[in-house]
């Protein structure tokens, strides 16, 4: 058994034969977590958790690339449900979190990718997403859930973050970063404050100042949750197609010979891995 911790089964690229793809998925032996990136994305991975009785789970969330800031212009992509939000509802997004299929808040985050040029609008730019984040943070405390993180180009600002958070509530949060592209101090960072690291199609990929490997093997394996990104990030074995859950195989075979183990053995400590991170049975 397989767990597809991260998936977006509820994006149009999925609309047209989403029960086949669930079906294959499931009778292929993988779960898989809904992700939600705003508020309608959200609603619908609750939806379609809550229409299958077994392996299908849902998160809810506000994607910081989905804050609508006034600062920086954003196409949308047509394989996106990319609604943009002015502010965070905490209230409309409660009632969806409080589903029994709900199993994290994410993802959320920060993503500096995109922003304005400007040293003063990058300043709002990023302090506006900080703000939409520890929105996020609180209702994940206030209903006990664990926390997905998206993280892009800014892994020391979200670090400083969860740090004081830690130290002026003495309480820490239960994380999981999603698809980490980072360097090892910041992989320190993350385990030394008790993380899970997502690990993704982006391990194929070669990106400056990222050694994907090294991080793998750095990584216990205890800590280590496996993903696909659905319907992104797809392997070289699908290289063009649309990436789908039961194309976790691949990244599992990759990151077993990186760390010198089975697949079976990987198989099952990353999928218990993900049920003690996800509260599931």
């Amino acid at each position: 058994m397989l767990i597809d911790a991260h998936a977006h089964l509820n994006f149009p690229a999925f609309e047209e034969d989403l029960e086949e793809v669930i079906k294959r998925t499931l009778e292929g032996n993988v779960w898989v977590i809904n992700i939600g990136t705003n508020y309608q994305s959200s609603k619908r991975a609750v939806e379609i958790a809550e229409n299958h009785k077994e392996g299908i789970f849902a998160t809810v969330g506000l994607h910081p690339i989905n804050l609508e800031t006034g600062l920086v212009k954003l196409k949308k992509d047509s394989s996106e449900e990319a609604d943009f939000e002015n502010d965070f509802d905490f209230e409309k997004y409660k009632s969806l979190a409080i589903s029994k299929k709900v199993v994290a808040i994410g993802e959320i985050g920060l993503d500096f990718y995109y922003k304005p040029k400007t040293a003063g609008k990058k300043e709002v730019f990023k302090e506006k997403q900080k703000e939409l984040l520890l929105k996020e943070l609180t209702l994940a405390k206030e209903l006990n859930l664990p926390v997905i993180f998206h993280c892009r180009m800014a892994h020391q600002d979200l670090l400083e973050i969860l740090k004081l958070k830690i130290k002026n509530q003495k309480s820490k949060t239960t994380g999981l970063i999603h698809g980490f592209v980072g360097k090892e101090q910041e992989l320190e960072g993350y385990l030394n404050l008790g993380y899970y690291i997502g690990f993704n199609g982006i391990i194929f990929k070669k990106i400056e100042g990222i050694n994907f490997e090294e991080n793998i093997k750095k990584t216990p394996l205890e800590k280590i949750i496996l993903e696909t990104d659905s319907p992104y990030l797809a392997p070289p074995e699908k290289e063009g197609q649309r990436n789908e859950p039961l194309h976790l195989k691949y990244v599992l075979k990759k990151v077993s010979q990186i760390k010198g183990l089975s697949q079976e053995e990987l198989a099952r400590v990353t999928t218990q891995n993900a049920k003690t991170f996800f509260g599931i049975k």
